[in-house]
């Protein structure tokens, strides 16, 4: 056989795998989506048994063969203190129940912001974004994890009330290490439910959402008074 027919029927070969992998890509990824949105949808009715981050923690803790007890309780909106609940969205996300899941203004100040400084935007995920990326992702920095974030974001506001999402980030997001959700938080920071949480409490845990395996919330007098004060001023 010629050479140049070997070397065409070689790119062909390579062509055809190529194509079987963007195909193969496509529809796993379609798939993907097809189970987080079905998720959504139960979710409307079943508290979460586990999410993405707590899959990702217990990976991580065997990975390195250390150490790791998970704390996860899920309780009802109404066993969670109302401070913790307006601590939160002062802290995280205060257009929570303006915005339909992405606040553009946030992410406008945050980008001009950045640009100014000579950083890479980052930052001013909502509350549902979050939700999100706790519930079907991890906490690994990516454009690719945020793109998948972000284009869920629409499904998760379209089948879930914003109580409903809060109430789920409420009682998946991450307060600790192996620490997740309000009822667990209380518990292992301050020895007592999320229903007891103090405004001064509350505020001082939201206080370490942004890092929440290395801050403390007894460390977090300066950013936990700012949190109050934004409460105060959103009429909390």
């Amino acid at each position: 056989m010629p050479a140049s027919s070997r070397k065409h029927r070689k790119a062909g070969g390579i062509r055809a795998l190529l194509r079987r992998l963007v195909l193969w890509s496509i529809a796993l990824l379609l798939g993907w989506y097809g189970l987080c949105i079905a998720g959504l949808v139960a979710l409307k009715w079943i508290n979460p048994p586990t999410t993405g981050i707590q899959i990702q923690r217990r990976i991580e803790s065997l990975l390195v063969r250390g150490p790791y007890k998970k704390r996860y309780q899920f309780v009802p909106a109404a066993r969670i203190s109302r401070h913790l609940r307006h601590a939160v969205i002062a802290a995280e996300d205060t257009r929570f129940y303006q915005h339909r899941g992405i606040d553009w203004k946030a992410v406008q100040e945050v980008a001009a912001e950045s640009l100014e400084e000579g950083e890479v935007p980052r930052g001013a995920s909502t509350i549902t974004q979050q939700l999100v990326k706790n519930l079907f992702l991890t906490t690994h920095r990516s454009a690719i994890r945020k793109a998948l974030e972000f284009s869920l974001v629409p499904f998760t506001e379209l089948i879930l009330s914003k109580d409903r999402i809060l109430e789920l980030y409420l009682n998946v997001v991450e307060f600790g290490p192996g620490v997740f959700g309000a009822e667990a938080a209380a518990q292992y920071h301050y020895k007592i439910s999320a229903s007891d949480l103090s405004r001064e409490q509350a505020a001082r845990l939201a206080a370490i959402l942004p890092s929440p395996r290395k801050r403390k919330p007894n460390r977090m007098d300066r950013y936990a008074a700012i949190i109050l004060q934004r409460m105060r001023i959103m009429g909390w």
